[in-house]
């Protein structure tokens, strides 16, 4: 049975209430909706389809590899969801393909191939600068068992897929350099550039004054 998209929504919402109920990584049910919202407003912008824009918005994380390793690479619980609720085999597959696309995966990252994917990538994007973006990296490197910071370990920069991946012997600040602060000049709309660029002065802003008490300078 195909429900109304409204109805479907509300379930999705429930649904990733429940998954990310125990989540202390960033990665929490409040992350997704901040990231929906996000790319709602986008997309109302850039004249894509709501609904696609929705359901690929909500369930962007269910099956994220670092969240859920067992169904990352089949999107089973994205794709349950939405067969469960009648939802369309092309758009199933539409959503699953922008799912695939939004992380950010170092010099291997990809612009998504739709509006509604960029749209939801812009969104995703930006709730991870700026201050809650801040907020969320030390969160996630905490549940990774990361350093703050430690001057002796150097940010990797200009690296592939792979290695960003595999790079476990980082720092939360380091995370800032290797990723955070290179996601600005990333955003593929108009709306999510004018807001990125806010975002990216409370960044900097906030690592030089880290810096700056790191060395006494404060």
């Amino acid at each position: 049975m195909i429900l109304e998209t409204g109805i479907m929504i509300e379930n999705a919402i429930t649904y990733v209430k429940q998954i990310f109920a125990a989540d202390s990584s960033g990665h929490d049910y409040h992350h997704t909706i901040r990231v929906y919202r996000l790319a709602v407003e986008i997309a109302k912008q850039e004249n894509a389809d709501m609904q696609i824009v929705q359901l690929a918005a909500l369930l962007h994380d269910v099956d994220d590899a670092k969240l859920s390793s067992e169904t990352y690479a089949s999107k089973r619980k994205a794709v349950d969801f939405m067969k469960g609720n009648g939802v369309d085999n092309e758009i199933i597959e539409t959503v699953c393909k922008i799912i695939e696309e939004v992380s950010f995966a170092g010099n291997d990252s990809v612009v998504p191939s739709t509006i509604e994917g960029k749209c939801v990538q812009d969104a995703d994007r930006l709730d991870a600068i700026g201050a809650i973006g801040i907020a969320r990296a030390f969160a996630y490197g905490g549940s990774k068992g990361r350093k703050i910071y430690e001057p002796e370990i150097k940010p990797l920069i200009n690296v592939s897929k792979k290695e960003y991946q595999q790079n476990q012997n980082s720092t939360s600040i380091n995370h800032f350099y290797e990723k955070l602060l290179l996601l600005k000049d990333m955003m593929n709309t108009d709306a999510a550039k004018k807001k990125a660029w806010h975002r990216q002065f409370i960044m900097e802003s906030y690592l030089e004054e880290f810096m700056a008490e790191w060395e006494g300078e404060r």
